[in-house]
C-alpha cells in the first residue's frame, strides 16, 4: 500500500533521513517510533505529501507523491497531533466543511453517517467543537482524517492528553480501522505500540534501525528464547535433563514453588525454540507441566537498547534473575 524507496531529506548539510526504504502492506497497522530528532516527523510529512524531497520516492497504492501528489494524497487521510478543528463550528458543520473541502464523491449523508458511528460522535454531532471534551475533539479529528474513505490512515500522537478510558477508547478505534485501512501510528507512547500495532518501524538519526512484528522485536535484541516453567519433578534430576537438551543454553532454577511444583528458566540458543523438546523430556520422564510462559524485556527496553546501539552507545545489559 505505501512503499518508500531510498528516501533522502537533507536540510543543508544535515540528514534528516538518509537513504530510508520500507514497504507497508494493505491492511497492516504500524508503529513508527523514533527519539526526537530522528526523521520520524519528517518521513510523514514526506508520506502524506507536506514535504518534498531531496531523492528517492514514495508511492501512495502505486501512485508516485512527487509525479501525481493529488490523486496521491487522496489515498491519505491524516490527523496530526493537534487536530485540524474550527471550535466555532459545530460537529456536522466541520464534516461537511471538510467533506466540501476534499471534494468527496461519495453519497454525502450516508458517508458521513457512517463516519459518525464508526468513531461514535453522535451524541456530539450537534455541539460546538470548542465544548468538546479533549477526548471527543481526538474522535472528531480521526473522524475528518476518514472522509473520503482513503486506504491510507495516518495518525500522529492520537492518544496524547487523554485518560485511561479515552485511551482504551481509542485504541480499539484504531483496531477497528485496520479492518479497512491501513493505519501508520506515530507515538512516544511504547504501550501504544505494543497494544495496537502489528508491527513496528523505528528511525534514528535518519535511518531505520529496526523493522519487526511487534511480537518479535525483543528477539531482535535477545541472544535466544528465554521460559519459565513449572515442572512437578525432583527439582536436581529436572534441572539436569533440561541442561542436557539440545539447543538449551541456561536452565536457572527460581524460588517459586506451588505445591510439589518448581519453577525453572530456561534459556535457549539463538533460533532455538525449546518447548517441544521440554514437553517431550517431561512426557517420558512423567513429570507434569502445570505452567510455561515466555520471558521477555519490554518494548521500552527494547527501543532505549536499540537506539544506544545506533548512537555507539556501549551499555552492559544485565538481565534480572529471580531466584
Amino acid at each position: 500500500m505505501i512503499k518508500v524507496e531510498n528516501l533522502t531529506k537533507r536540510f543543508g548539510s544535515i540528514y534528516a533521513l538518509n537513504d530510508v526504504s520500507f514497504e507497508i502492506g494493505e491492511g497492516e497497522i504500524v508503529g513508527l517510533l523514533g527519539p526526537n530528532g530522528a526523521g520520524k516527523s519528517t518521513a510523514m510529512n514526506i508520506i502524506t505529501g507536506y514535504l518534498s524531497t531531496t531523492s528517492g520516492k514514495v508511492l501512495v497504492g502505486g501512485i508516485d507523491m512527487l509525479e501525481n501528489p493529488i490523486e496521491a494524497k487522496k489515498q491519505i487521510g491524516f490527523l496530526p497531533e493537534q487536530p485540524p478543528l474550527y471550535p466555532d463550528m459545530t460537529v456536522m458543520e466541520y464534516l461537511n466543511f471538510v467533506y466540501d473541502l476534499k471534494g468527496c464523491e461519495l453519497e454525502r449523508e450516508a458517508h458521513l453517517e457512517e463516519i459518525i458511528s464508526v468513531t461514535k460522535i453522535s451524541e456530539v454531532r450537534g455541539r460546538l467543537i470548542k465544548n468538546l471534551s479533549k477526548g471527543n475533539k481526538q474522535r472528531v479529528g480521526i473522524a475528518q482524517a476518514l472522509i473520503g474513505d482513503p486506504k491510507v490512515v495516518i495518525f500522529d500522537e492520537p492518544t496524547v492528553g487523554l485518560d485511561p478510558k479515552q485511551i482504551l477508547a481509542v485504541r480499539n478505534l484504531l483496531r477497528t480501522l485496520a479492518k479497512r485501512h491501513t493505519v501508520i501510528l506515530s507515538t512516544h507512547i511504547l504501550a501504544e505500540v505494543q497494544a495496537v500495532c502489528e508491527r513496528v518501524i523505528i528511525i534514528n538519526k535518519g535511518k531505520i534501525i529496526a523493522d519487526e512484528r511487534t511480537d518479535n522485536i525483543v528477539r531482535a535484541i535477545e541472544d535466544g528464547y528465554r521460559y519459565r516453567i513449572k515442572i512437578c519433578g525432583p527439582e536436581r534430576e529436572v534441572a539436569a535433563a533440561l541442561e542436557r537438551l539440545s539447543g538449551v543454553k541456561s536452565v536457572e532454577v527460581g524460588a517459586e514453588r506451588d505445591l510439589d511444583s518448581r519453577a525453572f528458566v530456561i534459556e535457549s540458543e539463538r533460533g532455538v525454540d525449546s518447548r517441544k523438546a521440554i514437553f517431550n523430556l517431561c512426557s517420558k520422564n512423567g513429570w507434569a507441566i502445570i505452567g510455561l510462559e515466555a520471558v521477555g524485556t519490554d518494548l521500552e527496553t527494547v527501543f532505549i537498547r536499540l537506539v544506544d546501539r545506533s548512537d555507539g552507545v556501549v551499555t552492559e545489559t544485565k538481565r534480572r534473575r529471580r531466584r
